[in-house]
């Protein structure tokens, strides 16, 4: 029974017990002190009885949450420990992409110094050979003839 069955049950028993009172006096042939202790009796039994009602609808609920308590914490402890493995499965993907990385930097790097390295070699020979073709070059001083 849940907490608003158990609030309803109780203010049922309470205004069931009320209108057996007020109607159980308009109904008796006893003098009026009697029936005022009849009602008072029947209001007290009526409250013992609500109120052992409620306690024991308290009880229930107390016990399930005491039965469920271990389940949560089974659950808590499950997913603390699958939080922690996705922490450690990105700590491993973080620390493999780190070391790609910088082996791909470092292959990068040597690919461009290569590179620059024939560039500069090519540069090399092609001045080399501009500078022999330069002094290979002859000036020959041709005179006209003169004209007369």
């Amino acid at each position: 029974m849940g907490k608003h069955g158990t609030l309803g049950f109780f203010l049922g028993g309470v205004v069931g017990a009320a209108v057996g009172v007020v109607v159980g006096m308009m109904l008796a042939p006893r003098s009026g002190a009697e029936s005022r202790a009849m009602a008072a009796d029947a209001m007290n039994d009526a409250w013992d009885s609500a109120m052992d009602t409620y306690e024991q609808g308290s009880r229930a609920v107390a016990d399930r949450f005491t039965n469920m308590r271990p389940q949560v914490d089974i659950a808590t402890d499950e997913l603390r420990a699958k939080v922690d493995a996705a922490r450690e499965r990105m700590e491993q993907v973080r620390s493999s992409l780190s070391s790609q990385v910088s082996s791909s930097s470092t292959q990068v790097a040597s690919t461009v110094k290569d590179v620059a390295d024939k560039v500069n070699t090519a540069i090399d020979g092609i001045s080399a050979a501009n500078t022999a073709e330069a002094t290979s070059v002859s000036v020959e001083d041709v005179e006209h003839p003169a004209e007369d």
